[in-house]
């Protein structure tokens, strides 16, 4: 008899980890500048708007195209963002 204590055979397992999405959008850094810029523009709108005084302003059909273009940037960092992920 050996002295050695019986082992089990090892298999080697590769382990490999999956994710479904990179972050939660609500944790991502993207999503509060969003929406700090998103209402900063808003509100930015809301105050500056002059129209009544003759002057063109910075009305609300401006202000809603600005929050769009904001949020198609926000939809296109979000898709790179995920891009690696498989």
């Amino acid at each position: 008899m050996s002295n050695t204590a019986h082992t089990p055979a090892r298999h080697d397992t590769v382990v490999r980890r999956t994710w479904n999405e990179t972050k939660s959008a609500f944790k991502t850094t993207e999503f509060w500048v969003w929406l700090v810029v998103s209402a900063a523009i808003l509100i930015a709108s809301a105050v500056v708007d002059d129209a009544d005084a003759g002057h063109s302003g910075f009305g609300a059909d401006q202000a809603w195209s600005y929050v769009a273009l904001v949020t198609v940037a926000y939809f296109l960092s979000r898709g790179i963002a995920k891009a690696g992920v498989r």
